[in-house]
């Protein structure tokens, strides 16, 4: 345990003074500003656009205030956020690859596993530091945005927030994982990253596409890992794709008991693949 410690504080130094770091954790909150209150501002001004016609005023401006908070968290991140965690986690484990800083660390390190625990634990810091900082974020733009509409500021309930903020945990730790799992497989950052960023933001659309017209390959789609994420996120309030002014990731395929189970149980197998490539593949 305090040889995964003493990984952890290395990868953590490692990674702050990391610039893709900072570059991918900036574009996830403007991505989030963006979609979750810039553009449904505009729309609130303007009567519609920006993919909300057909919603009402009064129902834009309620999901800009306070206690929309924890839905608006949760909605972008089953396909913006997880292609950028993703993307950071292949990073974090393919360019250990091409820098051979893994091959210095496995053969002198404490051990193999040990290493590869000690990155996993701190990319773990980086996504629960991840939520917090979208909630700080988001509730004070929301903040602003009900004091510049003259409405009443109400806070999210502490039950919501709760929810939202292991949702946010449970959905990101997973693509993180996984990206770093891919990372491991390809031992290249460049192919991780293109594999992932398809299947996040391509394959999986298209899979669900194809299910509605394919019976035998909807039960597939339906336990795919992007579509688990978004039904985390339905299930904890954020709009599916599939209604008025829906967010694109977004699915009700699945119960919120079972979307957890399978992404926890994701969250598992990426975790324990990773650990058997490490230690069963040569590093060169």
């Amino acid at each position: 345990m305090t040889a995964i410690m003493a990984g952890t504080r290395a990868e953590m130094l490692r990674l702050r003074r990391w610039p893709a770091l900072w570059v991918m954790l900036g574009v996830w909150l403007l991505l989030n500003i963006i979609f979750d209150y810039v553009f449904t501002y505009l729309a609130y001004r303007n009567g519609g656009g920006f993919a909300s016609e057909g919603v009402s005023r009064e129902r834009l401006l309620a999901g800009l205030m306070p206690d929309a908070v924890p839905e608006a968290v949760v909605q972008g991140m089953p396909m913006f956020g997880g292609a950028i965690m993703l993307t950071l986690g292949a990073l974090a484990a393919g360019s250990g690859y091409g820098w051979g800083t893994w091959k210095t660390a496995f053969s002198q390190g404490p051990g193999r596993l040990t290493v590869t625990a000690g990155t996993l634990a701190a990319l773990a810091c980086v996504v629960v530091g991840l939520v917090v900082v979208t909630f700080a974020v988001d509730l004070g733009f929301a903040s602003t945005l009900a004091t510049v509409e003259g409405q009443s500021i109400a806070w999210p309930a502490a039950g919501d927030v709760a929810g939202a903020f292991g949702g946010g945990l449970l959905i990101l730790g997973m693509w993180t994982v996984a990206g770093v799992a891919i990372g491991t497989l390809a031992r290249s950052p460049a192919l991780a990253i293109g594999l992932g960023a398809v299947w996040v933001l391509v394959v999986e659309n298209l899979l669900r596409g194809a299910g509605t017209l394919l019976d035998w390959l909807q039960p597939l789609t339906d336990v795919t890992p992007g579509t688990v994420a978004g039904s985390v996120a339905a299930a904890l309030g954020a709009t599916p794709v599939s209604d008025e002014g829906g967010t694109p990731g977004v699915v009700t395929n699945l119960s919120g008991g079972s979307s957890i189970a399978l992404a926890l149980a994701y969250l598992a197998v990426f975790a324990v693949l990773t650990g058997v490539l490490v230690r069963r593949r040569d590093v060169n």
